[in-house]
């Protein structure tokens, strides 16, 4: 476990967090000494509390809430990088809404993780990218950040799931069977296939447990890679090329759908870092 602390102000805490990913099987049980956010921004993860279980991937924020006992399994090779996010206990009250926090005298969460969209999977980015190279200043960071909470557990992006415990964990086998090689073309048959069930029966319950098509999900985990990676290529379309887009302006037109930015103008702010 490699940690680079980023930011740390009265409000807010920010830490990049790399792990290698070695152990395949549960860790032993570890226990979070305060309540923060959890990002992935690279590569999987599972994390089990009690008999539930989180897959933790780009798409998803998790919480590890104040003194909840979990483990962690790596059930892809690879490792993994996250930004985690920790804030003062008056604001996290303040900010998330009320139904998804735990009745503990230490703040925390009801749920293990969340769904997020793309607008926050680049507040993320831009944040890592910025406080690295020093283009964001303090208070520019703190506003970033809060407005990144808002947008990751406010009710606008949030999915209330009602799906059953088979259904999550058909899901789950998905999204460990995409991040096993996210830049191939996938079909329907083919991811079928591997977890079991049929090609309609698969969508219909993916969309029921995640709130997106499955199809928006792989697209939203390259994507999030790419936020990753941009700053290394010279080349984008040979960027576009190893994350499996069929062309650069394939590519660049997803970037700016999901971003509001083509790639180019990322890649400027994320080069110095």
């Amino acid at each position: 476990m490699d940690v680079t602390p980023l930011l740390r102000t009265e409000i807010v805490s920010l830490r990049d967090v790399r792990c290698a990913g070695v152990c395949q099987h549960r860790t032993p049980e570890e226990f979070a000494t305060s309540t923060h956010l959890v990002f992935p921004y690279r590569g999987i993860y599972m994390r089990h509390v009690g008999s539930d279980q989180a897959v933790a991937d780009a798409n998803h924020v998790l919480f590890f809430s104040a003194e909840e006992g979990y483990q962690v399994s790596h059930p892809v090779a690879g490792g993994d990088s996250s930004l985690s996010l920790s804030l003062s206990d008056a604001s996290l009250r303040e900010l998330a809404p009320g139904r998804i926090l735990n009745e503990r005298a230490m703040t925390g969460f009801r749920h293990q993780h969340q769904g997020i969209d793309p607008r926050a999977q680049a507040l993320v980015a831009l944040l890592r990218h910025g406080l690295d190279n020093g283009t964001i200043e303090p208070l520019e960071a703190e506003n970033l950040t809060l407005t990144l909470v808002c947008r990751s557990i406010g009710p606008r992006t949030s999915h209330e799931c009602r799906a059953t415990h088979g259904s999550r964990r058909m899901t789950d086998r998905v999204k460990v069977f995409l991040a096993g090689d996210l830049s191939r073309r996938w079909t329907l048959a083919e991811i079928a296939a591997e977890v079991g069930g049929s090609p309609v029966y698969l969508t219909q319950v993916f969309q029921q447990v995640e709130g997106t098509p499955l199809y928006r999900y792989h697209l939203r985990l390259r994507l999030a890679r790419a936020l990753h990676l941009i700053g290394r290529y010279d080349d984008l379309s040979a960027l576009a090329v190893d994350l499996g887009f069929s062309s650069h302006s394939h590519f660049s037109a997803a970037f700016r759908q999901a971003y509001g930015r083509s790639p180019t103008a990322f890649k400027q702010f994320a080069k110095a870092s």
